[in-house]
């Protein structure tokens, strides 16, 4: 008996596109739909899901509209930063939840509960991220099991008890923050005054300056003496984050983020770009045998010297892999 080869590759075409579509109709609408009855059973509420987006959409718009109006000092500052949250709060309790996409999002706000959430992390497991996070900040924060504890070990002199004690802090503080801030002050000042002497008087967006000093100061106490390529670093992880959010706002497709867009090859470059500026300052630090340890890069790098002594195994300590993973740089 002959079997045609047509026929046996339009029957496993028809398996692959039937079981696909399966998939994609579990992830878009059955899955959701699942978990929003299971939500409501719980005592929980929030809007019905949407296909595909979810809140999104909603999201956005509340976002866009809370900041195209101005406030005032006395203004609750809840409802400008997290619109659509406030919102649902506001309408469906505490007891609620949200859809970024298909994925629910579930408002914790007892105590008792966010200590069962950061206590019993073997039941409340991470949600895998958006493949694109990781472009932006990857570190404790999505770590889980042994790795995790790698990573918080390396990290943790730069916050210990004793590092924290009251004398200890403030000679840290008078001997790195304050010279920091002052200078970092001083060079904010004097481009306010230079603009003022050109015009006499004039209308100033402070924020602006005022993100570019904490980002000043934070260079200068993370990077020492590499506190220039430090703020080129920030410069870049404020972009990334502005398409990181404007990617956030849209449902995520898998797949989606091996597209050649100009969004992505931007991202990517940007992370490259992070990369490589890190590996520099920590080469250059490591080639100049520069035992410092008076800003933060110091404290981490020495943790880690010790974690491959203690080891014998360079690969274990990972300082090498990024220094997103130990809190130097932020995501915003």
């Amino acid at each position: 008996m002959e079997i045609s080869l047509d026929k046996v590759a339009t029957s496993v075409l028809f398996v692959i596109m039937t079981t696909l579509s399966c998939m994609i109709l579990n992830w878009v609408w059955l899955r959701p739909k699942y978990l929003e009855r299971c939500l409501r059973k719980q005592g929980l509420v929030g809007n019905s899901y949407r296909l595909f987006f979810g809140d999104t959409k909603d999201s956005s718009m509340m976002i866009k509209q809370a900041c195209s109006k101005p406030i005032e000092l006395s203004d609750d500052i809840v409802p400008r930063v997290l619109p659509f949250e406030h919102h649902i709060v506001k309408h469906y309790g505490k007891n609620s939840f949200t859809w970024l996409g298909p994925r629910p999002r579930v408002n914790i706000v007892s105590p008792e509960q966010i200590k069962d959430v950061f206590t019993k992390m073997g039941d409340f497991q991470k949600p895998k991220p958006n493949p694109l996070t990781k472009l932006l900040a990857m570190g404790l924060i999505s770590y889980e099991g042994e790795k995790w504890a790698k990573h918080r070990k390396i990290i943790n002199p730069a916050f210990h008890l004793e590092k924290l004690k009251l004398k200890q802090f403030t000679l840290q503080l008078l001997q790195l923050m304050l010279p920091a801030f002052y200078q970092s002050c001083i060079d904010m000042i004097s481009q306010w005054e230079r603009l003022i002497s050109k015009n006499g008087s004039c209308e100033l967006d402070v924020w602006p300056y005022l993100q570019n000093m904490s980002s000043d100061v934070i260079s200068r106490t993370s990077f020492g003496s590499s506190y220039k390529e430090g703020r080129r670093i920030f410069e870049l992880q404020k972009e990334q984050a502005q398409l990181f959010v404007k990617v956030s706002q849209s449902v995520y497709f898998p797949g989606l983020r091996f597209l050649p867009t100009k969004t992505n090859r931007r991202m990517k470059e940007i992370e490259r770009e992070v990369q490589d500026l890190l590996m520099g300052i920590i080469n250059k630090r490591e080639k100049a045998c520069n035992s410092r340890n008076d800003d933060l890069l110091g404290i981490l790098m020495e943790s880690n010297s010790r974690e491959i002594k203690e080891s014998g195994n360079k690969k274990s300590a990972g300082l090498n892999q990024s220094i997103h993973d130990y809190g130097i740089v932020p995501s915003s």
